[in-house]
């Protein structure tokens, strides 16, 4: 179980560090835009060989399916709240809805770390690298475009320190869980956190780096896959 603990805190930190990075600077809006299309190519890696692949050769196509389509529908649901919210503060849902795809990634992700690590399973110093390498640059640009909507310094903190240790602690669930849990849930989890990035990217990571770096998304985005897609195949 201390495992679980280290491990969790070790993979979920990032999304806080990269929220007190936000406050330590005022970022720019183009290399804002260059660190959230670097992140959104880390994350399409992780999608395609972290959390389709494996799970597809874990447990088939119906629970990593089932999965991928039950996370786009939360997410989108819970964006398109954020997105009423929003309108009705006349204030932007973009950085909002990063911390949700964060969330709704996060979970599924940690718990299906949190059960491999009770299964005997090693945790790659690549694999950890690769977090870090998606989830930071997104919680930066979240905490950015919130501070620019006006929320409170200590709210945006507070809001990304939440969602760090729901993260966390999904983990140790996930060790808990593991005794009574298979294969199938493990690919359903994957496919979770796949489907609700895969929109988030489409709907609003993407987007966002888009509008603020301009050309310089593009090159952004495929350095990013690169590097996780190098980082997935050495761990």
């Amino acid at each position: 179980m201390g495992e679980a603990v280290l491990w969790g805190v070790v993979a979920a930190s990032p999304l806080f560090v990269g929220a007190v990075l936000a406050m330590l600077r005022v970022w720019p809006p183009r290399w804002l835009g260059i660190v959230l299309g670097f992140g959104a190519g880390a994350l399409m890696a992780s999608i395609a060989f972290e959390l389709w692949e494996e799970g597809l050769e874990r447990g088939g196509a119906v629970p990593l399916v089932s999965g991928v389509a039950a996370g786009a529908l939360a997410y989108y649901i819970a964006a398109r709240i954020l997105d009423a919210r929003a309108a009705r503060k006349k204030g932007e849902a973009g950085g909002g809805q990063l911390a949700v795809g964060a969330l709704l990634d996060g979970i599924p992700e940690q718990l299906v770390l949190g059960i491999g690590l009770a299964s005997g399973e090693p945790v790659s110093i690549a694999l950890v690298v690769a977090i870090l390498v998606s989830n930071l640059p997104e919680s930066i640009g979240s905490a950015a475009d919130l501070l620019k909507g006006g929320m409170a310094k200590n709210r945006v903190l507070l809001l990304w320190a939440g969602v760090a240790v729901i993260c966390a602690l999904a983990t140790v669930a996930g060790f808990g869980l593991a005794t009574v849990t298979g294969d199938a849930f493990r690919t359903a989890a994957s496919g979770f956190a796949a489907g609700a990035l895969l929109v988030m990217l489409v709907d609003s990571m993407v987007p966002e780096a888009q509008s603020k770096a301009k050309e310089s998304t593009g090159l952004a985005t495929v350095l990013g896959f690169a590097l996780a897609a190098g980082l997935s195949f050495a761990g």
